[in-house]
Parts: C-alpha cells; structure tokens; sequence
C-alpha cells in the first residue's frame, strides 16, 4: 500500500495518564467514541533566531539559519456528545451522579493540570489494495496516536436554536511513559494477529502515525477496562 489515501474519520480513544505520562490501568479508565466532528492537530513551533555578521561596509560576512523548536502539538476537538465519563477523562472535572449511581453530569471547577490522557484516532482509508483478495484483513486505516496530552479544557458554550458543538483543548507533551501501549492496534504477524506497538515512541516524540489493519475498538457510551498490553507487566 504505497499510496494510501486518508477518508473522513471514523472512531477516537481517550486513555488515562498519570502525570508522568503512563498509562493508568485498570476499570474506568478508558472511553472510545465517534461522535464528533474534527479532530486539530496544530504544530507548535518557536522560530530560531538567526545569526548575522554584517561588516561595515554593509557585506554579509556569515549569515546561519536558527533551528526552529518544536513545542508539540495544540490539539483542538469538536465533538457533540456531553459524556460525564469523556469530560472527567480528558479535564479531570469531576462527575455528578443520580440516585441510582449513574453518571448524568459533571461540574465545572478549577483546571486539573495534573490530569492528562492519551487519544488515538483511527480514519478510514481507501485504495485498490485496501482489500486484498485474501481474506486476512477487513480493511485498512490510518492510525494516530499521541500518547500525553495535558491542560485538557472545555471549550465556551453557547445554547441556542441551533445545532451545539463542544471543543476541548490541549497540549501534547513528549517523553510519555505509554511504552507499546495497552491496546491491540497494529498486526503482529503476516496471520494479522492483533498485537501492540513493537517499539515505544522516542523520548522527543509528540505523536506516531501509521498504517493498520487491525480495526478500530467498538464504540461505548461508558468507561472502559485498560487491563491489556503494558498493564498486564504492572
């Protein structure tokens, strides 16, 4: 699959991390959804400063570029569902349950920036080898993955009589501990068994993409288990 070509989105994952960046096992510690719209990825980059030697007679003696600093990735969700296990996961807000237990709201209080959690995206894509005639895949899809996101916020709301968007923001951080991760999310063998990362993302790392054919997670509209992968060394 030389030539892969990105479709629309399809299915996201947010995952607990401590604050220092590793994964968090155990129940309620995870979430996958589809209900939203985009998903920024923004490069934060700090530009180098140049260095110049100008003589006095207006020559450029020596002139080198500065090397920009890459800060990592602001990150900009749109999604629609006001899920109490999705805002505490990604804000750290706490929730707000009913007489029989069940999560139905969150509060709003100060920004949890101890908090932070992992999301990994998956979009469909599309191309002649998607489907090859064997029968060892289901397709294929572009997988991303940033593994330390902090700073999570909700964004203004504003109700009115049209449809409402909601927008959480962040920052990655890079020198996660999310090692090969807790999840199943690319094959591990030419029989397509679903396996982890092979190798964890570099100390300086922000985010990894590749391609998989190991389909994404069903969706829930509740708190799932993180037990697999790393979690199971722990």
């Amino acid at each position: 699959m030389s030539c892969p070509l990105i479709a629309n989105a399809e299915v996201a994952r947010v995952t607990r991390v401590d604050s220092c960046g590793r994964v968090v096992c155990g129940e309620d510690n995870g979430y996958v959804f589809d209900c939203f719209a985009t998903l920024a990825m923004n490069r934060n980059v700090e530009d180098g400063t140049d260095v110049e030697y100008k003589a006095a007679n207006g020559r450029v003696c020596g002139f080198k570029r500065g090397c920009p600093s890459f800060r990592g990735f602001d990150i900009e969700l749109s999604f629609f569902g006001v899920s109490p296990e999705f805002i505490e996961l990604t804000t750290g807000q706490p929730t707000y349950a009913g007489f029989d237990g069940d999560l139905i709201g969150f509060d709003d209080c100060s920004i949890q920036c101890d908090s932070g959690f992992a999301i990994e995206l998956w979009a469909q894509v599309i191309g002649e080898e998607v489907c090859p005639d064997e029968a060892t895949t289901d397709g294929a899809w572009i997988y991303f993955l940033l593994p330390w996101v902090t700073n999570g916020q909700l964004g203004d709301l504003e109700i009115g009589s049209e449809a409402v968007n909601l927008t959480l923001t962040g920052s990655t951080r890079a020198n996660s501990r999310w090692g090969i991760g807790p999840y199943n999310v690319q094959a591990a063998d030419a029989a397509q068994t679903p396996g982890t990362l092979l190798t964890p993302l570099g100390a300086n790392c922000h985010r990894r993409t590749f391609i998989t054919t190991i389909a994404p997670p069903l969706v829930t509209c509740e708190y799932q288990p993180v037990t697999g992968g790393v979690c199971l060394a722990s």
